[in-house]
């Protein structure tokens, strides 16, 4: 049975696929930090066809769309495809694109077929990297807006032939005699070619083939006639069979002649067909006729043409540097090296098929493939096998498992691996990314997931028998079959995600005022929050605003009006290292405010208000280029590092790097070429110093070491992992990941290791589920993944005093910008590397906030992490919204302050600290001794976008005591610790006390002078 999409109104349906489509253009252009990604919908709207979304194609094995068809490797869109589906006598109502590159049309939709996720249909177009072009078995559907003309059928009789029903065909046929027809196979045309050749028994299959028999053989029977659900080649009103079934039909009067048989001829017709045993070019020879299919195909990588011959098939496979050609039923064409699937020779007469070119020429026949061979030698291989021992790890074979339930994946992760699929490489894949269950389906496909996607599934185990299909990398063995899943799990703990009976938990701090986009904690134990201003939601925003959370209990009280005079819409924020530790903003949205340089000095302290604002003039103070999501650094010479971005709000890009303050003479902007090629994927780039002095700098998937003078490159690292099924997922801005240096131990020896966790990928924007490490300077380095609880685009990063990270914020699906990511993730991570890899992950408490685009996280003075922000403009068309604009502040009291203990105690008199120096606090513990205590420096850090712009510093220096009196030593160098302000903390076994800003490696760059013009203010040095 033929349909239409089930309970579609064509009507409204078009009505609501255009506001849509007007609602997502709006949203894509209006004024905003949205991102660039492909569409499932037209581009370019000339015409009134409409998307339908995305549909499952090749269930039980029937294309969705089966009228016409064609494949172009470097040119599909969207465009063509419809043009392809509408032109001539194309005149179709639907068009598909699949696989990036292949274009379908169909007036109906085959049985089985449903409507997914558009999710599933992730693979750009060929010819248009902004357009989606569905994906492995997935279509994207448009529809013209017309209706359909009559649904094809089993044409009931044809003169004297009878339609029998829908029969059973198999590798053993049900009727032995192919048969070509002229023009396209239709009822008609099948049926007087077997009419012609004197046989009773005629039978059309998978809409482009005829077989003619004297007898029904094989014991083929009739099957339901839905199965029959393929539209003829030749006649798009009338049904000719499906995968593995017949249309079959019976002559109900004599015959005027009967069949004729002779070696080496069609039946049928009196001509002499023969293999081409002399004159082939080059050393090719004719090597016999092989049986084909029975048990599977002997011989892959097929093309047809109706003009084939035995010589333009060879041409073709040793053009493709193959050593065997073949040539099945007078038109398809085989190449490979070997013949596979216990192939075994049959008898020269079996192949009597002339060739689509050359009448005269044995094409093999139905199955049964003519070979020939360039090297004398045709390679057997036996029938494949379940490869059960031998196997890679600690994996154990599971069974033959049933794949494709109502459309829907049992694993979700698929890669599709044409030439090389193989169980050990499928395994092995896997297994790197911690996935604990894998399955092998079609012979060229692997898919990875957990043992509980087949609970969820309701799976179900069949025969061995069934996963039949030989792996694409790996003949002698079987990797699945059409929708079975050869099934393995891991023996053992893949991924040790531990669940702590003390997991902390969030609580309400105060209500807020504006959405923040920028959190930073000041010297002065207050907070502050930029947020766009002129972009701003708000009309009454200043852009600017200061909480004392001493007063977190008077409202009125706790927040500061401060005051911005261009927008920071996706700026970068640092503190400096001058007496004031003032916070420095650069970049901004859009004309003079992606030039802004701007400064604030925090003063006042817990419960006294202070008087001082933003200073900004753009007149005096500017970049030497606009940037929006720049990224900065403070360099170990004392001067900042400002990186990358664009130059306006979705405009060019700005690869360039350039330094604060502006060195003497012209233009000094250093233009990167790989950040010129990865835009616009590799916004607020992460920047970090090694203990070398050299430069981190992590873009998109890549990650390269830099000379801190020259910003040569010194190393280029390996790409970052991304998905298992995408190695081109991303891990900054758009497909937004977070980033920090894992801990430093005095005597700093050992080499430092960064840590990246989150991050998506492109089209589909599923978001990443690990986390992944590197020491960059180490020979030959290396990233390691592990594993998280739960996929997270757009993390917050928090280092914690005790050398651990809270991860948190963010959604399950999506980007950064707004209405680009959906299901947030609610619940926090605590990531603690001094655990081995693979055990480092405790699953802490979940929130109630959706924390999305623009949310923050905030290590404060007493340990406690502060939660902010979430700027989703999410809306449904009626302007409703999906998520708030979120004002809420939270904040997340973490495991070791949840415990009852009181927090320890410290006095320290000298703040301002020289590298190298010894400086003395007095220490008060309430539970262990000075032997087991630890002290951690926490660098001052301003977050943005989930990027940490000092790197989440966090040294644990030498210290030594007598009595409740310990002497403190200082870093060593500005490359183990850049100048500037930190919190030190004391840490009572597992509890932190209170911090206190200490200033270590003074000012080497004189920020404190600057920038020398009258409405500046400067601390000093």
């Amino acid at each position: 049975m033929q349909l239409s999409p089930a309970g579609v109104d064509h009507d409204k349906m078009a009505g609501l696929t255009a506001f849509s489509l007007i609602w997502i253009i709006y949203s894509l252009t209006k004024p905003a930090d949205a991102y660039r990604f492909p569409s499932h919908h037209l581009h370019r709207r000339a015409t009134s066809w409409t998307a339908l979304g995305c549909w499952t194609d090749n269930v039980g094995g029937a294309r969705t769309l089966s009228a016409a068809a064609y494949t172009d490797t470097v040119n599909m869109t969207i465009e063509s495809c419809i043009n392809f589906c509408s032109t001539g006598s194309n005149a179709y109502v639907y068009a598909g694109v699949e696989y990036a590159q292949e274009c379908y049309c169909s007036n109906y939709f085959s049985s089985g077929a449903t409507n997914t996720t558009s999710s599933d249909c992730n693979m750009p177009c060929t010819g248009n990297a902004s357009e989606f072009c569905g994906a492995g078995n997935r279509l994207d559907i448009f529809w013209s807006g017309s209706q359909p003309p009559p649904p094809p059928v089993l044409v009931p009789s044809v003169g004297n032939w009878s339609l029998l029903g829908c029969y059973n065909d198999s590798a053993t046929r049900a009727l032995p005699y192919g048969v070509g027809v002229t023009g396209g196979v239709t009822v008609e045309s099948c049926s007087t070619a077997c009419y012609n050749a004197g046989y009773p028994y005629a039978g059309m299959e998978y809409a482009d083939e005829c077989y003619c028999g004297l007898t029904i053989e094989n014991n083929s029977g009739p099957t339901a006639n839905a199965d029959c659900d393929m539209t003829c080649a030749g006649n798009s009103s009338e049904l000719c069979g499906g995968p593995n079934r017949l249309s079959m039909y019976n002559y109900t009067q004599p015959l005027p002649t009967t069949p004729i048989t002779n070696a080496g001829g069609n039946p049928g017709t009196g001509s002499t067909v023969s293999p081409v045993t002399s004159g082939l070019t080059g050393n090719w020879t004719y090597g016999g006729c092989y049986v084909d299919n029975v048990n599977g195909r002997i011989l892959g990588n097929e093309l047809d043409s109706a003009s084939t011959t035995v010589q333009s098939c060879i041409a073709n496979c040793a053009g493709q540097n193959f050593t065997i050609a073949a040539i099945e039923y007078s038109t398809q064409c085989f190449c490979g090296d070997y013949l596979i699937n216990g192939a075994t020779k049959g008898v020269d007469s079996d192949c009597n098929m002339g060739c689509g070119g050359n009448a005269t020429e044995a094409c093999g026949g139905p199955n049964r493939m003519s070979v020939y061979s360039s090297t004398g030698n045709i390679t057997l291989l036996p029938v494949p096998t379940l490869k059960t021992t031998s196997l890679p790890g600690q994996w154990e074979y599971q069974g033959c498992l049933v794949d494709s339930t109502n459309g829907v994946r049992v694993f979700p992760y698929e890669m599709d691996w044409t030439t090389n699929n193989t169980v050990d490489a499928c395994l092995n894949q896997c297994a790197a990314f911690g996935y604990p269950a894998a399955g092998l389906e079609y012979g060229e496909q692997c898919f990875c997931g957990d043992v509980s996607d087949v609970t969820a599934s309701g799976g179900t185990y069949v025969s061995d028998s069934q996963c039949n299909v030989a792996c694409s990398g790996d003949p002698i063995h079987l990797c699945g079959g059409q929708s079975k899943l050869s099934t393995y799990y891991w023996n053992g703990t893949m991924n040790l995600w531990n669940t702590p009976a003390n997991t902390g938990y969030y609580e309400f701090f105060i209500g807020g005022l504006v959405v923040p986009l920028i959190a930073t904690v000041g010297i002065n134990n207050k907070v502050t929050f930029l947020e766009k201003w002129g972009t701003s939601e708000y009309n009454n925003s200043t852009g600017a605003y200061e909480l004392d959370i001493s007063l977190v209990d008077n409202y009125h009280l706790a927040w500061r009006e401060m005051h911005l005079k261009t927008d920071v819409f996706c700026s970068g924020s640092i503190i400096l290292p001058d007496k004031g530790a003032r916070q420095i903003n650069v970049g901004g949205w859009s004309l003079e405010s992606t030039f802004g340089v701007r400064l604030y000095t925090p003063d006042g302290s817990p419960g006294v208000n202070g008087t001082n604002d933003w200073e900004e003039n753009v007149d005096e103070l500017t970049l030497q280029r606009g940037r929006w999501y720049p990224t900065a650094m403070m360099m170990p010479n004392g001067s900042i590092l400002v990186v990358g971005g664009e130059s306006g709000s979705n405009a060019s890009p700005q690869p360039s790097l350039e330094i604060l303050p502006k060195p003497p003479g012209g233009d000094t902007v250093i233009t990167l070429d790989y950040l010129q090629r990865t835009d616009p994927n590799n916004l607020y780039p992460f920047l970090l110093v090694m203990p070398s002095g050299r430069f981190f700098i992590g873009y998109y998937n890549e990650a390269r070491v830099l000379d801190p003078v020259t910003f040569d490159t010194v190393t280029v690292l390996p790409n970052m992992p991304g998905a298992v099924n995408n190695f081109l997922a991303g891990r900054t801005y758009p497909m937004e990941g977070s980033a920090v240096l894992l801990p430093q131990y005095a005597p700093y020896t050992d080499p430092i290791e960064v840590l990246i966790c989150g991050g998506s990928t492109i089209g589909a924007a599923i978001a990443l589920d690990n986390c992944i490490t590197i020491a960059p300077e180490v020979e030959n380095a290396a990233w390691t993944l592990e594993r998280m609880p739960s996929k997270r685009v757009m993390p917050c990063m928090v280092t914690l005093p005790d050398g651990t990270y809270m991860i948190m914020n963010g959604a399950h699906q999506g980007v950064a910008g707004f209405g680009l990511a959906t299901d947030p993730n609610l619940s926090a991570i605590l990531y603690d590397p001094s655990k081995p890899v693979g055990q480092r992950m405790s699953i802490l408490n979940n929130t109630i906030v959706a924390r999305l685009y623009h949310s923050e996280a905030t290590l404060l003075p007493d340990g406690r992490v502060l939660v902010s922000g979430s700027d989703p403009q999410t809306n449904y068309p009626n302007g409703s919204y999906v998520y708030p604009e979120e004002m809420r502040i939270e904040v997340y009291i973490p495991p070791y302050l949840n415990q009852g203990l009181q927090q320890p105690e410290f006095t320290i008199s000298a703040t301002d600290w020289a590298l190298g120096g010894q400086y003395s606090i007095t220490v008060t513990l309430f539970q262990g001794t000075t032997s087991n205590m630890r002290i951690s420096l926490v660098a001052a850090s301003s977050s943005t976008h989930g990027n940490v712009m000092s790197g989440g510093r966090i040294i644990f220096p030498d210290f030594s005591c007598s009595g409740n009196t310990c002497t403190i030593t200082a870093p060593p160098n500005a490359f183990v610790c850049p100048p500037g302000w930190h919190q030190l903390f004391i840490l009572d076994g597992p509890t932190p006390s209170h911090s206190a800003w200490v200033r270590i490696g003074g000012d080497p760059g004189k920020l404190g002078n600057w920038p020398d013009y009258p409405d500046f203010t400067t601390p000093g040095v």
